[in-house]
């Protein structure tokens, strides 16, 4: 019962990592509030999760700053009090323009950075102020990608995405050093190739597949959602205690493998 009645937030819960860490978070005993922007997706997370009475979903666009307060405004309510932000929304530009760097149209380097740094900024400066007018400590938990650590361009050519998850791994290590002396801790999660819906682009690519036997030796393909949430589980609770800034990689061993592509013939 590592997250014993831990009052808890996680944006993005409805799917993918959050669902994943929902479910776990709620066996390590939190009280939760899961967010996304989709009614039928929270709907149907309630049903996977069994609608415990110590859960609630609510309906938030994360990109939208009065939604994200609306959103605080109830999880506070509902929980009587916040104690973890755990924040994975985000996703591929890709429909927008994101793109090579010299092919990325304007509009999806701003679509992919307001799905995956402008929320990440809204839902943390409003944990943060939190914290703050509650004189409590608090952990943050943020998703960046392996990606900001590790470019592969052969296979995942996305500079506006590439470039948001670079800009969470620098703004939470700011975060963390500034407020480290209130108390709140800052940490970030890198994952490898996981699979989720968002990435079913990607994990259904067979030239991906040949790529991914060598760049995640630890799986010898993607990760699974259940891989990040042990250590979304250790960086939310009191474990963690005395780590903040932290960017884990959560990959497969990702960072450390060169990757080969295949050498047949029409690969």
């Amino acid at each position: 019962m590592r997250l014993l009645d831990k009052r808890c937030l996680i944006v993005g819960g409805t799917s993918g990592l959050g669902l994943a860490a929902a479910r776990r978070f709620l066996a390590e005993g939190a009280r939760l509030v899961i967010a996304g922007d989709d009614d039928l997706q929270g709907e149907a997370a309630l049903e996977a999760l069994g609608r415990p009475t110590t859960l609630r979903f609510v309906r938030c666009d994360a990109t939208v700053s009065a939604e994200v307060d609306a959103l605080w405004r109830e999880s506070v309510s509902f929980l009587q009090g916040l104690d973890v932000l755990y924040h994975t929304a985000g996703g591929s530009g890709r429909r927008f323009g994101d793109g090579p760097l010299h092919e990325c149209s304007e509009e999806g380097f701003a679509e992919t950075l307001a799905l995956n740094l402008r929320s990440t900024f809204l839902t943390n400066r409003a944990a943060v102020r939190h914290f703050l007018a509650q004189r409590q400590p608090g952990a943050i938990l943020n998703t960046a990608s392996v990606l900001a650590l590790s470019p592969s361009p052969g296979c995942f050519d996305t500079i506006a995405y590439t470039a948001a998850k670079g800009g969470v791994i620098a703004l939470s290590r700011q975060a963390a050093a500034r407020y480290a002396a209130d108390g709140i801790r800052v940490n970030v999660l890198a994952p490898g190739l996981i699979d989720t819906p968002m990435a079913a682009r990607a994990v259904s690519d067979p030239a991906v597949a040949v790529f991914l036997k060598t760049k995640q030796p630890l799986r010898g393909g993607p990760g699974a959602a259940d891989d990040c949430r042990e250590a979304a589980v250790f960086l939310c609770g009191d474990a963690a205690r005395f780590v903040t800034g932290v960017v884990l990689p959560v990959d497969g061993g990702w960072c450390l493998s060169d990757g080969q592509f295949s050498n047949e013939p029409g690969a």
